[in-house]
């Protein structure tokens, strides 16, 4: 039997609430027919967003949304998309599919679907192929109030009032497609374009600089040597590739042995939080630069019969074991972790929602999402679980993912996930607290590891309650079903 101990007492950081961000970039269908539709389309829209796709994301409170990329950010000019449609530049998305962007979806558009979603916009600014004086320009437009030609040119568009821009990435994955640069050179420029990303009204910019790509330590400590001082946030990119680049696995054709990669591989996000946090902690030891997560998921060969360059992937009950194991991983290190997202939010890798015509699917990850969000802005219980271990390749790694967290009214959330594609895992939880009042829960799962939901049969995999609950004084126990997502409600007298 597995053992979860949780302390009451000892309570940690408050996890963030953008630790449950998202990501939109242009790219395939996740702006144009997964968020946006236009006011002339025949699909229910609100000034032109999709009516499902803004009622879904409101559900699950999403905190924050990036945009637009990803590598297109690298090739996007912002003055291409705004004014009227019929004068917006019209460019080739060189990145992804080679296709017609018409720069619909501009600077505007993305601020206002952020106020209907009551999320905090995260600009990533052109620093690949872009000038110092274009990102300048573009914070002046959205944020400065005064006179001047940015905020007059803002103005002549409709928006008399600046936005709020609260967190702004210079640069994307400047090691690859945004510039393939040295992290020295990528430092000092870093340095220069962040001079310009001005504070214009009372509220603050975040700034976050590129980061690494997944275990590249080197460019952590240089950007930490060189820049720490400039920046706010630094990125990490890292994504769950089963069969690797060159042979990536099949959405929802897989083995047992290819779970079990995709576990292994998913949780190797602990190590790279953990090594990467190490070297900010000594150039930052009073922890004031967030590691930024901005780019996290499962990335599959595309589905068959779809444009490769469109990164369209169906999401299984695999996925949801995914998205568990690094949202627990985020909380808890809530302290150097301040944001995560997940790419993408619509129609893209590893996306919470799937969009054809008019119709709507929240995958398994969407469900994960919504179960997750008791912990956002709650305060981190430290917690240590000692169970069962899967061996995969050589390789051991834990069979459960768990985080906890208390809110203000003393109310406990406890998520756990058992990796085990075929075995239970039966688990004791002490908690040192006052006796337990009541305990209810929500559990993820299916009959098998390849569910997944359809246009045709949308509940195939959604949540349910789940019973097999039993406590008594401090403790309690459960038994965990196989490959299951499950969410503890625990009140106290």
């Amino acid at each position: 039997m597995a053992q979860l101990v949780i302390s009451t007492h000892k309570k940690g950081p408050t996890i963030a609430r953008e630790i449950y961000g998202h990501f939109s970039e242009h790219l395939g269908r996740c702006i144009y027919e997964g968020l946006w539709v236009g006011e002339d389309s025949a699909i229910p829209n609100i000034q032109g967003y999709r009516k499902d796709v803004l009622e879904a994301l409101k559900k699950i409170k999403i905190p924050v949304l990036r945009w637009p990329g990803g590598c297109f950010a690298d090739e996007y000019h912002w003055k291409d998309g705004i004014g009227p449609y019929a004068n917006r530049k019209r460019m080739i998305n060189t990145h992804w599919g080679g296709v017609v962007e018409n720069n619909h979806f501009g600077t505007h558009e993305f601020l206002e679907l952020c106020e209907l979603l009551e999320c905090e916009p995260y600009i990533c600014g052109n620093l690949g192929s872009g000038t110092v004086q274009e990102m300048s320009e573009w914070v002046e437009y959205i944020t400065f109030e005064g006179e001047s030609p940015m905020a007059n040119w803002r103005r002549s568009n409709g928006r008399e009032k600046p936005w709020r821009l609260p967190y702004f990435g210079v640069g994307n994955e400047n090691w690859g497609c945004g510039g393939n640069m040295r992290a020295e050179y990528y430092a000092d420029l870093y340095r220069r374009y962040q001079t310009y990303v001005r504070q214009y009204g009372p509220n603050p910019i975040y700034k976050i600089a590129c980061g690494p790509a997944g275990d590249d330590y080197h460019w952590t400590e240089v950007l930490m040597r060189e820049a720490g001082r400039f920046m706010q946030g630094l990125s990490l990119h890292y994504y769950t590739v089963p069969g690797g680049w060159a042979k990536k696995n099949s959405a929802t054709q897989f083995s047992e042995d290819d779970w079990y990669e995709t576990m292994q591989k998913a949780l190797y996000m602990e190590q790279l939080v953990q090594r990467h946090s190490t070297i900010m902690d000594r150039y930052d030891p009073e922890g004031k630069v967030g590691l930024i997560v901005d780019e996290w998921g499962t990335w599959y060969e595309v589905e068959p019969g779809t444009n490769p360059g469109f990164l369209y992937q169906q999401n299984t009950l695999r996925d949801a074991l995914v998205a568990a194991i690094h949202l627990n991983i985020f909380n808890n290190h809530a302290g150097r972790v301040k944001m995560a997202n997940i790419a993408q939010l619509v129609n893209v890798l590893q996306a919470p929602l799937l969009t054809e015509g008019a119709k709507l699917v929240k995958t398994p990850t969407y469900h994960v999402f919504d179960m997750y969000q008791v912990h956002q802005g709650a305060t981190l219980l430290d917690s240590y679980v000692e169970g069962p271990v899967l061996e995969w390749n050589g390789e051991k790694v834990p069979a459960l993912t768990v985080s906890a967290s208390q809110q203000n009214d003393g109310t406990i959330h406890i998520t756990v996930a058992n990796l085990h594609a075929k075995e239970a895992v039966p688990l004791t939880i002490a908690l040192e607290s006052s006796p337990l009042r009541l305990c209810t829960g929500t559990i993820l799962t299916a009959p098998s590891l390849q569910a997944h939901n359809t246009f045709q049969q949308p509940n195939a995999v959604v949540p349910t309650e789940y019973k097999d609950i039993r406590f008594s004084g401090n403790s309690l126990t459960v038994s965990l079903p196989a490959h299951s997502v499950v969410l503890l409600k625990v009140e106290v007298e």
